[in-house]
C-alpha cells in the first residue's frame, strides 16, 4: 500500500543519513585527526575565522561539523540527520 512505501521510504532516508553522514564529513575534509588542509572543510573555516576576527566561534556551523568529524555524530546531531533524511525519503515519494 501507499503507506508502506511512504514508511519505507522514510526509514531508508533516516537511515542511510545517519550512516552515510561520517563519510560524507571526511569526504569534505571533517576529519578525525581535524580539519583537512586545502579541503572544502578548510575554505569554510578560512571563511568563518575571517568572518570572526580570526577564530572560529564555539557553536558554529564549522565548530559543529568539526567535532562530529572527530568524536562522531552526538545524539542531538544524530536525530537532526535523520530526521533531515526521513524527510528527503518522505519527498521522494512525492516524485
Amino acid at each position: 500500500s501507499c503507506v508502506s512505501v511512504t514508511a519505507v521510504a522514510i526509514a531508508a532516508g533516516a537511515g542511510g543519513a545517519v550512516v552515510s553522514a561520517p563519510f560524507v564529513l571526511g569526504a569534505i575534509g571533517f576529519t578525525s585527526a581535524g580539519i583537512a588542509a586545502g579541503s572544502y572543510a578548510a575554505g569554510m573555516m578560512s571563511t568563518a575565522a575571517i568572518a570572526n576576527g580570526g577564530g572560529v566561534a564555539a557553536g558554529s556551523l564549522v565548530a559543529i561539523l568539526q567535532s562530529a568529524g572527530m568524536a562522531g555524530l552526538s545524539g542531538t546531531a544524530t536525530a537532526a540527520v535523520a530526521s533531515a533524511g526521513g524527510t528527503v525519503g518522505f519527498l521522494a515519494t512525492l516524485i
